[in-house]
This record gives structure tokens, C-alpha cells and sequence, in this order.
């Protein structure tokens, strides 16, 4: 009976061993997902140029977008020139610096509709975070929205159907408007829609004066 006593204890303590040889299993921890990449540098400088503030209709939006739009075809239809091989180095810095001046310049609309026109942005000194005076983006915008309406939608046109420049003089041989064929197609096409440019102008300053006057009154109350 004693070898049967000490089988039925050996048999006992092995479940218990057993027991005692498994090692407790770690959890699994679960897996995050990776964190969405914050927008870059250029999309968060892109998103703050244009987003508009609150009060500026769709309307609005679509105005200042269609200067830079206005003016991107002629500043493009230019810099062939700067290719050209009969003009020095000079003229064609200058073909270069025209067409990036116009486009900066016509960039400056969505100042009337964004919040940079209105607060100063952070990284101008002095300035930084402060309101912009009304007067400051309205005076600037007014005048030239003036400019650019009698020399791209009165006097160029006008030049154009009398045959000479702006300042009354006869026409070159080799101008645009006097080649002919495609060329001169191509001139015509990129360059019409600047007449636009003082008008749309002129209607986004106005609609930023409104706007800026509003805010003030309801400050003032």
C-alpha cells in the first residue's frame, strides 16, 4: 500500500510544479496609432496669406483670388523674353524682376480679406500683434486701385485701338500688337485681363473699409 501512497503524492505535486513552471504572461499593451504629422511650415504660412477673417463673404474670397489670377498670365507671357539671346543681362533681371514684382503686388489683395491685414503679423518688430490702422490698408489699396485702373483699364486699351503707347507715341515694328499671327494673339489674351485688376481692386478696398468701420462702431457701443 505504501508504493501506491507515494505514486498518488508524486502525482499530486506534479500539477502544483506545473502550476508553479508557468510564468504569468505580460499583457500586450496595444499598439497607438502615429499621431497625424502637423502641416508644414509652407501649408501653415499658405493657410494664414489666405484664409479670410469672419465677415468677408464668398463673394469677397473669390475677388481677391481673381487679381493674382488677372495678373499671372501676362507676367508669365513676359519671361520668354528673358531668354531672348539679343538682350543683355540687365534687361533680362529686369523681364524677371517685373513679373515677380507684379505678382507680389497683386498678392497684397488678400491683405483686404486675411487677418494680416488687419493685425500686424508677429514677426515685424515693434509692430507685432498690434491692429492695423484702417486708414493705413485702405489709403495704400485706394490709391492703387486709381493707378492701375487708368493705365491697364483707360489708357492701355485707348493706346491700343490708336495704334500708339500711352505716352502718344507711334508704335515699334517689332511690338506685340504689330507682329501679327500668334504672337500677337498670345499678347492680347495674357494681357486683357489686367484691365481687371484696378477694378477688382477698388471693390475689395471698399469692402475692407466697410468692414473695418463696422468693427470699430461695435467697439465703440
Amino acid at each position: 500500500m505504501q508504493p501506491l501512497r507515494h505514486a498518488e503524492a508524486a502525482e499530486a505535486v506534479e500539477p502544483v510544479e506545473a502550476a508553479e513552471a508557468v510564468e504569468p504572461v505580460e499583457p500586450v499593451q496595444a499598439v497607438e496609432a502615429p499621431a497625424t504629422a502637423r502641416p508644414g511650415r509652407l501649408r501653415t504660412a499658405w493657410r494664414t496669406a489666405h484664409e479670410p477673417v469672419a465677415g468677408v463673404s464668398r463673394r469677397t474670397q473669390l475677388l481677391a483670388c481673381a487679381i493674382p489670377l488677372a495678373v499671372l498670365p501676362s507676367s508669365l507671357w513676359r519671361l520668354p523674353a528673358a531668354f531672348d539671346r539679343g538682350i543683355g543681362v540687365g534687361e533680362r533681371a529686369y523681364v524677371v524682376f517685373l513679373s515677380a514684382l507684379s505678382e507680389a503686388l497683386a498678392f497684397t489683395a488678400f491683405g483686404l480679406i486675411a487677418r494680416w491685414g488687419e493685425v500686424f503679423p508677429r514677426r515685424l518688430p515693434f509692430l507685432r500683434g498690434r491692429r492695423v490702422p484702417p486708414t493705413a490698408a485702405v489709403i495704400p489699396a485706394a490709391t492703387g486701385a486709381a493707378l492701375l485702373t487708368v493705365l491697364f483699364t483707360l489708357l492701355s486699351p485707348v493706346a491700343e485701338i490708336r495704334g500708339t503707347t500711352i505716352r502718344g507715341d507711334e508704335l515699334p515694328g517689332d511690338s506685340p500688337s504689330e507682329i501679327g499671327g500668334w504672337e500677337t494673339l498670345s499678347f492680347y489674351v495674357c494681357y486683357a485681363p489686367l484691365t481687371l485688376w484696378g477694378p477688382l481692386l477698388a471693390v475689395l478696398t471698399v469692402a475692407y473699409g466697410k468692414r473695418r468701420r463696422a468693427e470699430t462702431d461695435a467697439l465703440r457701443r
